[in-house]
């Protein structure tokens, strides 16, 4: 099933997506919720982020095929780091550049969104604490990176997560094409199996030291192909079987 957050003649509601049409839900579909009965046209309605994030832990180097670009060793653990929820946007909200003299990139990737509490989960039982999965574009001012030596701030700005536009559990996370497009051109192919660390030993290493609540993300990586955004960019991040964000740099 694909699942939604929308807004409706000004209010917000989550629902269930089918092909083209919205079927209205009594609350948080993660937490368990029922239809309403009311249905609606997708044209009718104006997308949200699919799910507001508790936190968003991003997994920096984890696709072989970065590392090999980037004549990097493969890491021994994952790379960790958070994003705050405040760096969340919907689809087609915009990406906001906080200095034109900084070199800021795009990197597509697929989010993993925790449907259960989870604590020291070992790899064979963390699939069952996924509720489905999305797109997330991980914006990274490259520039706040090398002057802090640490990421927070870096990956961490306004409108740096833009998420959506649906959560799935219909996908294979283990090979998913995942691409994006940079003003229409593609700079990012490549399926999810080239991941260095994939989704069970990362809920295993990072549930060892932090909690992971329902409605958390985890944002697993990005292939070969970041690069830099411009103010006037559209950046397009697809995922098979999710569909597609897409936002404009400014």
């Amino acid at each position: 099933m694909k699942y939604i957050r929308y807004r409706y003649e000004g209010e917000k509601y989550f629902g269930e997506l089918k092909e083209d049409v919205v079927y209205e839900l009594d609350g948080d579909y993660i937490l368990g919720a029922e239809r309403t009965g009311v249905r609606r046209r997708l044209g009718e309605v104006e997308l949200l982020i699919p799910y507001v994030p508790g936190k968003i832990i991003g997994v920096g180097a984890n696709y072989r095929s970065f590392l090999d670009a980037k004549k990097m060793g493969y890491p021994v653990r994952p790379r960790i780091f958070q994003k705050p929820k405040t760096a969340a946007i919907r689809s087609g909200e915009g990406i906001r550049l906080p200095d034109p003299s900084h070199v800021v990139y795009y990197e597509g990737e697929l989010a993993a969104v925790i449907g259960k509490r989870c604590s020291k989960v070992k790899s064979g039982e963390a699939m069952g604490y996924v509720f489905g999965y999305s797109c997330i574009n991980d914006v990274t001012d490259h520039t706040m990176c090398e002057e802090d030596a640490i990421w927070a701030r870096g990956k961490g700005c306004d409108t740096f997560a833009p998420i959506g536009p649906v959560v799935t559990d219909e996908i294979d996370p283990e090979d998913a094409m995942l691409e994006t497009r940079l003003n229409g051109e593609v700079v990012q192919h490549m399926s999810t199996s080239d991941m260095n660390f994939h989704i069970p030993a990362l809920i295993e290493f990072i549930s060892a030291y932090i909690t992971l609540e329902p409605g958390d993300i985890i944002a697993t990586g990005t292939p070969a192909g970041a690069g830099a955004l411009h103010p006037g960019d559209i950046v397009e991040v697809s995922i098979e079987g999710i569909g597609s964000i897409s936002d404009p740099v400014f």
